[in-house]
């Protein structure tokens, strides 16, 4: 992990997720509070909360408090392919 703007761990897979989105035409803004998610992604009129998580990486504590708390929608990303088809893009490997 390193650490992004205001200090926030961040996690290794999440520059390739941001280019996969950003290659697609989303935006995608960069959080940096401790408990909220990573990203927050804008697709073709949606919005998306997105929390960066590697393979085997859990939520901490006090991500899992937020969530229970948010009345919203938020996902656990794990792969850049997992992110475009959250937000309705089949990818394809090649």
């Amino acid at each position: 992990m390193r650490r992004g703007a205001g200090g926030k761990r961040r996690d290794a897979n999440e520059p390739a997720i941001i280019a996969a989105l950003r290659a697609v035409g989303a935006t995608v803004e960069q959080l940096s509070a401790p408990d909220l998610p990573d990203l927050l992604v804008g697709y073709c009129g949606g919005n998306w909360l997105m929390e960066v998580k590697t393979e085997k990486g859990k939520l901490k504590p006090g991500q899992l408090d937020w969530q229970s708390w948010w009345m919203g929608q938020v996902c656990i990303i794990r792969s850049p392919e997992e992110a475009l088809r959250r937000i309705g893009i089949q990818a394809t490997r090649k």
